[in-house]
């Protein structure tokens, strides 16, 4: 059955009341306030974000910045009577399930995500679809308030990276690469969390998609600005980088060097988005004037007003309607305290002495200290093994209790950060691999220590892969959905990333790495099985 059905249906069983405005305005106000209240975390979360990060301070103004485009439109809207579309309960119960899914798996982005949609989705259910359709985009630029986009940040490091390079060697000069780190003759230079342009991008997204607002009134328009507003601050990005890297290097490092780097790179971000806005006057739409309302318009619209007085009864109050709202909100809030009560509070234990099998035996690492960044686990195991010639690493960070500030899958967690002194990644791929009979797909790449640069340095190759509910699987997205899957099963949230290890050399890596894992990927399993059910 089509949403269209489902609606009408709905629609002749509860036909929808008319409202004043007045009505309308105090329903909707109690509504967001509501999911404020039964959501305070999440908004809490976001609000922090906003707080801490300068890629998202400008969210502080987007709400204040919908309301001003909503009371431009306050002409447009007095033409309509507000006519509650109950229908809509439905979508807003399928987004307060996706609030749940995300909260399962701790994930920010999803639960505000679900959280701003649920705000904007009360005030088309309140005021209904017709009147709802003329704030599209004030209600719609609610979005921007949303805390995301930094997941795109490695992408962005390595393509900064790669064009900074590019440019450097078109200039003549000779560049070393390695990674996100790259050398020249007048000192080391690397890209990290603060070049990677993320902050650009989102903050000229947002102001290039108002100004298509503002200044456009055809469709065509406001999507092709919007389309050069995301292009233009990558591309200038890659530019800026260049040029801070040239003016440190024709400079001696006496310029660009420090702090003064970003302050130069927003000054550039600044001259290219004016130079950008002024290239889009020269295309502005003046906004057509309001067509005057038709006399049968108007008729209908008086009928329907003296209608609606005529039967007051049927005028609903704005409490009534901001509770009907909030009891299809309170459901998924409800579920999740059931599931949170089903978790164990038990600090799991794990000794990888078993794994000591088939002609494997343990002994001492003669690999540097290394561990990935993987925060706050409930217990972390490494242990080293031998078979005649190789030697093999594995570690395993294990999680239970999982939140916000314990995950084992976040953008944060990193085999080795940007910021790290010691190691640097040089290479990533997948390879497949098999453990008791079930294949998937495992994460592999190469590290190297920072300190041995340019002097046969040290490397190792490492593969990786996450444990989640008895299965293996190296995709973020689809390891969160499986936790998710997983607690609202009531199975828990126990979970593990697990890494193995061998030392590039003279020996085949390789070879040793998959004959560990055929040999000891079953007692592996084993293990965290069993650490999984002591609750």
């Amino acid at each position: 059955m089509s949403i269209k059905a489902v609606a009408a249906r709905i629609n002749a069983v509860l036909p929808a009341p008319t409202l004043s405005w007045h009505f309308a305005t105090l329903a909707i106000t109690f509504a967001v306030l509501g999911l404020a209240a039964i959501y305070a975390d999440t908004v809490q979360g976001m609000v922090s974000i906003w707080w801490r990060s300068e890629t998202f301070t400008h969210a502080f103004l987007v709400a204040p910045i919908s309301l001003w485009l909503i009371w431009e439109k306050r002409a447009v809207l007095a033409r309509y009577q507000p006519r509650p579309a109950l229908w809509l309960a439905l979508p807003l119960a399928a987004l307060g399930f996706g609030w749940l899914l995300g909260e399962l798996a701790a994930v920010n982005a999803v639960t505000q995500l679900a959280w701003v949609a649920m705000v904007i989705l009360t005030v088309p259910l309140i005021i209904g679809i017709p009147a709802a359709r003329q704030i599209t985009f004030p209600l719609l630029f609610l979005l921007f308030a949303v805390p995301i986009g930094e997941f795109v940040m490695p992408k962005f490091m390595e393509w900064t990276a790669t064009m900074t390079v590019f440019g450097l060697r078109a200039s003549g000069i000779p560049v070393y690469q390695e990674g996100l780190q790259f050398v020249i003759p007048s000192g080391r230079w690397s890209v990290v969390e603060a070049c990677s342009g993320v902050r650009y991008l989102i903050a000229s997204l947002t102001v290039g998609t108002l100004f298509a607002y503002l200044n456009y009134q055809s469709t065509k328009r406001r999507l092709i600005f919007i389309l050069i507003s995301l292009l233009v601050p990558i591309v200038a990005n890659w530019v800026r980088a260049y040029i801070i890297v040239m003016l440190g290097h024709l400079s001696g490092n006496e310029l660009a060097a420090g702090a003064d780097h970003l302050i130069y790179g927003w000054a550039f971000f600044g001259v290219v988005i004016m130079i950008m806005f002024a290239i889009g006057m020269r295309w502005r739409e003046d906004e057509n004037q309001a067509l005057p309302v038709s006399p049968s318009k108007a008729s209908d619209a008086s009928a329907t007003q003296q209608k609606s007085q005529s039967v007051a009864r049927r005028i609903v109050s704005p409490i009534m309607l901001a509770a009907f709202v909030l009891a299809i909100a309170l459901l998924p809030y409800g579920a999740l305290k059931l599931v949170e009560a089903q978790n164990s509070l038990t600090v799991p234990t794990l000794s990888l002495k078993p794994l000591a099998i088939a002609g494997w035996r343990e002994a001492a690492t003669d690999l540097p200290a290394w561990q990935p960044s993987f925060p706050n686990p409930s217990l972390k195991e490494m242990a080293t093994f031998s078979k005649a010639s190789h030697q093999v690493s594995v570690q395993v960070f294990y999680y239970r209790q999982q939140g916000y500030d314990r995950k084992l899958i976040s953008s944060e967690n990193t085999l080795v950060k940007s910021s790290d002194t010691a190691w640097l990644t040089i290479a990533r791929g997948v390879q497949e691999v098999k453990i008791a009979g079930q294949s998937f797909v495992a994460k592999s790449a190469i590290l190297q220590q920072q300190s041995a640069l340019g002097s046969s340095p040290m490397q190792f190759r490492v593969v990786h892969w996450y444990w989640i509910d008895g299965r293996y699987v190296s995709n973020d997205h689809l390891g969160k959905l499986w936790l998710a899957w997983a607690k609202l099963r009531g199975r828990g949230d126990d979970a593990a990333a697990i890494f193995v290890y061998s030392k590039v050399g003279a020996l085949d890596e390789q070879t040793a790495l998959n004959g560990f894992i055929a040999d000891t990927g079953r007692a592996l399993a084993d293990l965290l099985a069993q650490t999984r059910h002591v609750r």
